[in-house]
């Protein structure tokens, strides 16, 4: 079958091509054309789903079309719904949880109060040296100075006290066991 004089395999195949081919340009150049498209953002419009499927579509519409000898209307018919599917679970299963994964890793030095680090640089008195604090999201190094302005040697386990400038005043953890 054909439309506007061209048959619909090079139609499909000609839409896999450029709609893959933006798709990977969107995926380079994310970060500069969500900031100039950043009114688009709050609609519907989201350009990772829609080139997602316009090159899903393309793709299953060429691969029906050469496969099978189905109607054309028919194999357009199965290559939206088809599409549809994909990316919605594209977009319920890789998008929306990367995109709250992202700023789940993210703290602030106020989170770092209260947590336990080690020495990993001797504190001496009134001086500075290293923390290392250890979490969910990974392993953060601070300078530090103590708290009390007593030396602390290195490997031991100090709790953080305060943050000023970023540097964390720790203080000895004293780990305390409670039997019941």
């Amino acid at each position: 079958m054909e439309f506007l004089g061209y048959p619909l395999e090079t139609i499909y195949l000609v839409g896999l091509i450029v709609g893959g081919s933006l798709v990977l340009i969107y995926i380079l150049l994310s970060d500069i054309l969500e900031g100039m498209f950043e009114f688009l953002s709050g609609g519907i419009f989201n350009p990772t789903l829609v080139l997602s499927f316009i090159t899903i579509l393309s793709a299953a519409g060429y691969i029906l079309e050469i496969a099978t000898s189905i109607h054309s209307l028919l194999i357009f018919i199965i290559s939206l719904i088809l599409s549809a599917i994909l990316v919605t679970l594209l977009n319920l299963f890789i998008l929306i949880p990367l995109s709250s994964a992202e700023s789940s890793l993210v703290y602030t030095e106020d989170d770092l109060k209260g947590r336990v680090g080690k020495v990993i640089i001797s504190i001496p008195d009134d001086g500075y040296g290293e923390v290392v604090i250890s979490g969910k999201g990974g392993t953060i190094a601070k300078s530090a100075k103590s708290f009390d302005g007593q030396s602390i040697p290195e490997g031991t386990e100090v709790l953080v006290i305060d943050i000023k400038n970023s540097v964390v005043y720790v203080s000895v953890h004293d780990q305390i066991n409670f039997q019941a």
